[in-house]
């Protein structure tokens, strides 16, 4: 399968793309950083069988960004991906055709799941699909949020405890803090879930 992830952050295409292809492996994922990159690629390669388009990025206008795509390629799988989003925006982009709607806090094997679905022409939204997640940097300590800045930058525990001075166990408990706060499951979602929510530096 030929996928395209549109996401203006590329720490975010880089997780998703190893995820998919950890999961699937022979999947070809494309990445491109936002929507006129994805039409300009998509003029040009017509083989994709799924856009995954992220919900919060520049350029997406809300819910414009999907029916530019969806006007000039109306074949084309189409669903949109966010850590957060309205009832109305749910309900808004299935009415413009996408054909599933992704939270970033899917598992690795959830994403393909979901993915699988969508292409066999089904539609996907998760049943448990919290509308009304909100976290932000205030609820955050200053360890946990000098953690997360670390976290964002790729760092490994080991790393973080030697910068911050501190035991690796501490930062281990420090990162499941932060992964309670964001609803994350791994280090990896609350990473994607502090960048889709804008509490990256």
């Amino acid at each position: 399968m030929r996928l395209m992830i549109a996401d203006d952050h590329g720490l975010v295409r880089d997780a998703l793309s190893s995820h998919i292809e950890r999961q699937a492996p022979g999947a070809v994922v494309v990445g491109v950083a936002s929507v006129d990159e994805a039409v300009t690629v998509l003029r040009r390669d017509s083989a994709i069988d799924l856009l995954i388009l992220d919900l919060r990025m520049p350029g997406m206008n809300g819910l414009d960004g999907l029916q530019q795509v969806r006007t000039e390629f109306p074949a084309l799988k189409v669903a949109l991906m966010s850590g957060l989003a309205r009832p109305d925006e749910i309900r808004g982009a299935f009415t413009r055709g996408a054909v599933g709607f992704l939270p970033k806090t899917l598992s690795a094997a959830e994403l393909l799941s979901a993915i699988q679905t969508m292409l066999q022409g089904e539609r996907f939204i998760p049943a448990d699909l919290n509308t009304a997640d909100t976290a932000d940097g205030a609820s955050f300590t200053r360890r946990e949020r000098e953690v997360l800045d670390y976290l964002l930058q790729g760092r490994s525990n080991k790393e973080i405890a030697r910068s911050l001075e501190l035991e690796e166990v501490t930062v281990k408990l420090h990162v499941r803090g932060i992964c309670r706060k964001l609803g994350a499951k791994n280090r990896t979602q609350a990473v994607m879930r502090a960048v889709e929510m804008g509490i990256a530096s």
